[in-house]
């Protein structure tokens, strides 16, 4: 296993911990810092690994911060659905 796919599982179990623990703001600042050191890193195993690993890490990710993803899928929808913009 790569040092790359090794910090993948890592930032996984990390998520999975942080998940269970309380919060006040229900994740969203755990999550920004999941997002921020999320990206480079499946940037890291794409390139050390390949592309398809780099997409399993990648649905692995949103498959965690599927929140996130929902709510930016909603404000992409809603920045197009509004022409006089």
């Amino acid at each position: 296993m790569t040092a790359s796919l090794g910090l993948a599982c890592l930032w996984a179990i990390m998520a999975t911990v942080i998940a269970m623990l309380p919060s006040r703001d229900h994740h969203w600042r755990a999550a920004y810092v999941l997002i921020a050191l999320g990206i480079p890193l499946v940037g890291w195993v794409t390139y050390q690994n390949g592309p398809f690993i780099g997409m399993i890490v990648l649905a692995g990710g949103v498959s965690i911060l599927r929140w996130p993803v929902i709510y930016l899928f909603r404000w992409f929808k809603s920045r197009g659905s509004n022409p006089a913009e």
